[in-house]
């Protein structure tokens, strides 16, 4: 049993705040939480919302309509009117309206505190009496969350919480809710996931220029900055990013950057220059819908191909796309591992969906593992920085130390030194791209989700995980049989595990699911004589899937 609640309104009326307090607070009651944001590329108007949803059992994607909707603006009920469910409640800030229940939650804050801009606590008051929660559940929540405000400030809010119940009570139970089932209370977003998992794994330097939907991620690691030792900088454009990136992993130093399309295309020249001098680069490319400026707070997943080809020449690099924010974590660290194991560059793909999700899970690890730097601290008198060794990785030292460390973007010989001789230069490439067999080989398998005798194959990869696997589930209710497959590393693929999964004698409908409108993954496996004839299910406007919608498009 499960259920959606929507949080609508303006830009700058707390649609954050009343959401992030009831998803916290309904986790705390041992509810499983989902939740998922929509907003417009404005600081102030607009139409915004965000959907909570709450169930008995684990939750990997939103509902295509809500059943409890809070409307902050009411101008907001004609807009999202037919995106109601038929029996959906809607709790209206202002003069009643038909098949609405109206309360003033303004006027009621003003007259409360004196301050309006609480209207969004007293809504949160009054939809915990309309599911009949008690509204004592949310007071811990907004203790927690206004504590550095002041004792005036929280009684203010406490008071709000308060008076929304008692106004909303008489609609108890007009909406059936479900019942606490023990879930976790510790609630993470995409963001925070990839913030911690690359703070735990021993980033020490962000340098990044903000940029829709990566920021999450830049504001989460200066907030956790002191914590863990990390120097935060804001770059004055992409470029100097990722040189920052460059200059400070040649000097030894675990860095990263984080960036969205428009951002990272500026950024690919110096994807090349650390492609050349093998340095251990984390990109975080967050995607949103393009060309250009596009839909800047939306999500997407359009720049697959771009990140894969992205640098001029040819030279090893790793593709993640992590599904959830558990992966995210995991994920993030293995991409470090990955480019410090192979001195080159990597990227992680995420997009608005993954990076704004929030859900409960286990809590996250928040103890320092560095990953291996692979430096070699003591290296011979015959030390070459670039030798040519059987799988294409040198021995990497650090400049300032015992060694000559030489570093040129120019073709160089093993040492370092630029050559125009071509005999080295076809060594020296063959040297680099000689890293792509061990990346291959320990390349992330694709994950299996569902029956082995599936004849119907969902193929997924990056934030579509959520939607597809429950989309299996809802499938497989109606007896259709079907299943999934998921790549949270796109590039380089393990072939021979994504061959023997897309081959099982079983499947006779293969569907790749793609929050785009050309079939960019589908034309990948293609590529690699993994796929033939199949169906493709894309999205291109700016909404992210979910399982209703996979599922009713995928019924034959």
């Amino acid at each position: 049993m499960d259920l959606s609640i929507r949080v609508a309104g303006a830009a700058g009326q707390g649609i954050e705040t009343i959401g992030s307090l009831l998803t916290s607070a309904l986790a705390g009651m041992g509810l499983h939480v989902f939740t998922t944001e929509t907003y417009m590329s404005r600081i102030r108007g607009g139409l915004n919302w965000m959907d909570i949803r709450i169930g008995e059992g684990e939750l990997f994607s939103g509902r295509e309509k809500p059943n409890l909707v809070v409307l902050l603006a009411p101008e907001a009920l004609d807009f999202l009117r037919t995106q109601l469910d038929e029996w959906a409640l809607v709790l209206l800030n202002g003069p009643p309206q038909r098949g609405t229940v109206a309360i003033e939650l303004a006027k009621e804050a003003k007259e409360l505190t004196g301050e309006a801009v609480m209207a969004n606590v007293v809504a949160a008051g009054a939809v915990f009496a309309l599911l009949g929660y008690p509204v004592a559940n949310l007071y811990s929540h907004l203790e927690t969350r206004f504590r550095r405000k002041g004792e005036e400030v929280v009684q203010a809010n406490l008071k709000c919480a308060q008076r929304g119940a008692e106004l909303a009570a008489p609609y108890t139970g007009a909406v059936l809710p479900p019942q606490g089932v023990g879930a976790s209370g510790f609630v993470c977003s995409g963001s925070e996931a990839i913030g911690l998992g690359a703070a735990v794994a021993g980033v020490k330097l962000v340098a990044a220029y903000p940029m829709t939907p990566s920021t999450g991620v830049f504001t989460y690691l200066a907030t956790v900055a002191d914590e863990f030792g990390i120097v935060v900088e804001q770059a004055e454009d992409e470029i100097a990013a990722i040189n920052m990136v460059c200059g400070a992993t040649y000097a030894g130093v675990p860095a990263m950057t984080v960036t969205s399309g428009g951002g990272f295309a500026l950024m690919v020249e110096g994807v090349a220059l650390a492609g050349m001098l093998e340095l251990p680069a984390f990109i975080m490319l967050g995607q949103r819908p393009g060309p250009a400026t596009g839909l800047p707070t939306r999500t997407a997943q359009q720049d697959l191909k771009f990140a894969i080809n992205a640098g001029h020449g040819e030279f090893a690099k790793a593709v993640y796309a992590p599904g959830t924010p558990r992966q995210a974590y995991e994920i993030t660290r293995r991409a470090l591992e990955t480019a410090h194991r192979y001195q080159t560059p990597v990227i992680m793909l995420t997009d608005q969906f993954l990076a704004d999700m929030r859900t409960n899970m286990e809590p996250l690890d928040r103890g320092a593992r560095p990953v291996d730097l692979h430096i070699v601290e003591h290296p011979d008198a015959g030390y070459l920085r670039y030798a040519v060794t059987p799988d294409g990785v040198s021995p990497r030292a650090l400049p300032g130390g015992d060694a000559y460390v030489v570093a040129d973007s120019d073709e160089h010989d093993e040492d370092g030194h630029i050559t125009e001789d071509l005999r080295v230069r076809a060594r020296m490439q063959e040297k680099r791209l000689a890293k792509l067999a061990g990346m291959t080989a320990e390349a992330l398998p694709p994950e299996w989700y569902g029956p082995r005798e599936a004849v119907h194959l969902l193929v997924a990869w990056g934030s579509t995980y959520g939607p597809c696997r429950e989309a299996v589930g809802l499938l497989n209710a109606q007896g259709e049989q079907a299943a999934m497959l998921h790549f949270a590393q796109v590039w380089p693929i393990q072939v021979d595990a994504a061959r023997s999964a897309l081959a099982l004698q079983n499947v006779r409908r293969v569907t790749v699911v793609e929050g785009n409108a050309t079939g960019q993954f589908a034309s990948l496996l293609r590529e690699r004589g993994l796929l033939g004839e199949c169906e493709l299910m894309l999205r291109y406007d700016g909404l992210p899937f979910t399982g209703e919608e996979i599922a009713r498009r995928a019924r034959p």
